[in-house]
């Protein structure tokens, strides 16, 4: 007999009594604490359920709540009751009714036994490793914490700002430092008793009695002052997620537990009856001898907790909906925005589909409709080509329409005459590749038939809706990638700024344009923008040209002039 074990019960009696009688069976004594919130007649009955085992006790009842005393005072009664009655134990394992011995307990007990002055439990310093998540952390040992978490929040809070106004703060038993960890150990008799009879308790206990969650601290403290010979970790499997809450095992979890290696689990879910069944798992002469090993487990969970904190990109969940900027990006996969080329190129989205192999949408923000590539009047996932249910919630008929095409690279056209309320996502989403040729909504003002005077209102307003977008896109915390030139630039050199889109697009497949897609008629274009400032409305965002310039996108660029020196 050389292994015992304190139960801590709380709830779920059934499995309690079917995992004391695992220990029990591999003749471990087990001393029970049964928390005081349960009833006299569950209590009862619990009891007599057991008293066939001669090797099971049970100790005087305290309330147990979590982050407040009563858990120590429990696992105090219990492990002095456990070390009293039974000499000949040499370890003592905590556990609770939630726990699942995954290997034979056998096992446990020879590797315990070829480690008989070795004591498990996590103990790591609060300045070294930040081991607390969320929450307080070394304010737990200065300031006092008389109300409970759970029941008394605002108490709590407000008893907790007061000590701060207050500059409040308690002083340290002398040579105490502090140390965090998890509350499922596994101590020798030596270091367990030596806490127990500690000359100092009263004056310790009455410390920890006020510290914040006291289980995670009390025995990973004081076993630092006793102990001969300390492993930092735990030999119960217990994982927690990004709000520090335990993770509950499930019977689909059985081959991870399996792989763990691990001796013990919790927290198992009282109705996992497959995990019952498989575990504790019969006795493998190869895997006896098997380290625990919670590699692979903890790389599982890593991603889980990363799932759930972040999301997959571009899917949104119930849990972290209404927070835009949890999700690690606002659309899943990469996408293009043009705007301005389709004033200056004939057919420019059948054209950039047929170089790339993209789908290129029309003007999906269009006021008219939302125009799907190929004209559809319903795209992928059931989108319709309706603007008012498109305007219901910009956002998201965006993210789902990237969502649901993710398989290929999407790209759209967009302009000033489009509705803007999406401007905003754009600017901020990290998977957007916007271009931008400013001004070019004037070609199509032009090419309208009207003389400037008539269309100088329509002119200044397209102007002013362009250059808000602009000033959105070069916002600080813009995260999309974004080119942005005049038209005067753009014209003087088209085929490399579309070389550039190409390869953006299609990275190492992007073929090499050698001819820039046929070009609207610029014939007048010039006189018309002057036509604009002698009427008074100075369209700036087209760049500059001369009057007796006419544009034409298709020429080849002029080469720069450059000197060469010479000594």
């Amino acid at each position: 007999m050389t292994l015992g074990v304190v139960m801590l019960v709380h709830t779920s009696l059934l499995r309690a009594e079917q995992m004391i009688r695992h220990w029990s069976g591999a003749g471990c004594p087990v001393v029970v604490h049964v928390d005081k919130k349960v009833s006299s007649a569950d209590h009862a009955g619990f009891v007599a359920a057991l008293s066939d085992l001669e090797n099971v006790q049970f100790s005087a009842r305290f309330r147990c709540e979590w982050g407040m005393w009563g858990l120590i005072a429990a696992s105090q009664a219990a492990s002095a009751q456990l070390l009293a009655a039974f000499p000949d134990v040499r370890h003592v394992f905590l556990a609770s009714g939630a726990c699942l011995p995954l290997r034979p307990i056998a096992e446990l007990q020879d590797y315990l036994d070829a480690r008989p002055d070795t004591d498990f439990i996590e103990s790591v310093t609060t300045s070294d490793v930040g081991w607390t998540i969320g929450g307080l952390d070394k304010e737990r040992f200065t300031l006092r914490f008389p109300f409970s978490w759970k029941r008394q929040r605002r108490l709590f809070d407000g008893f907790v700002t007061l000590q701060r106004a207050l500059q409040l703060r308690r002083k340290l038993p002398r040579g105490l430092i502090p140390h965090l960890g998890s509350q499922w150990w596994c101590l020798t008799r030596k270091t367990l008793s030596a806490i127990l009879e500690d000359p100092r308790r009263p004056e310790l206990d009455r410390y920890f009695r006020r510290v914040w969650i006291p289980d995670e601290c009390y025995y990973q403290t004081l076993a630092r002052q006793h102990a001969r010979q300390i492993e930092s970790r735990s030999l119960t499997l217990a994982k927690f997620d990004f709000q520090g809450k335990p993770h509950i095992f499930y019977d689909d979890h059985a081959e991870l537990l399996s792989r763990s290696g691990c001796f013990v689990a919790r927290k198992i879910w009282p109705t996992a009856d497959a995990l019952y069944q498989a575990f504790p798992r019969k006795p493998d002469p190869f895997a006896a001898k098997q380290e625990p090993n919670t590699g692979t487990i903890d790389r599982v969970f890593s991603q889980a907790v990363d799932r759930r904190a972040n999301g997959r990109q571009g899917l949104y969940m119930q849990s972290r909906f209404p927070f835009m900027d949890r999700e690690n990006s606002f659309t899943a996969a990469p996408y293009t925005v043009l705007q301005g080329f389709d004033d200056i190129f004939l057919g420019f989205a059948d054209w950039l589909a047929t170089q790339t192999g993209v789908v290129v949408h029309g003007h999906l923000y269009g006021s008219d409709k939302v125009h799907f590539a190929g004209g559809d009047a319903v795209y992928r996932g059931g989108l319709p080509d309706s603007p008012r249910l498109r305007d219901y919630n910009s956002k998201m008929f965006l993210t789902n329409l990237i969502w649901n095409g993710r398989d290929q690279r999407q790209a759209f056209l967009f302009g000033p005459a489009d509705s803007q309320q999406v401007k905003w996502m754009i600017t901020k989403d990290s998977q957007a590749s916007v271009w931008i040729v400013t001004g070019a909504w004037a070609i199509t003002l032009s090419r309208s038939g009207q003389p400037a005077s008539a269309v100088r209102a329509e002119a200044a307003r397209l102007q002013q809706v362009e250059t808000r977008l602009l000033n959105t896109l070069r916002a600080q915390d813009a995260r999309s990638r974004r080119r942005i030139m005049t038209l005067a630039e753009f014209l003087e050199s088209p085929v490399d700024v579309l070389q550039s889109i190409l390869d953006d697009m299609g990275g190492h497949r992007a073929a090499n344009l050698t001819v820039a897609p046929p070009t609207v008629n610029l014939d007048g274009f010039v006189q018309f923008v002057q036509d604009l400032k002698n009427q008074g409305m100075h369209p700036y965002l087209t760049g500059d040209f001369a009057v007796s310039e006419t544009p034409d996108s298709s020429r080849p660029r002029p080469r720069k002039p450059y000197i060469v020196g010479h000594k």
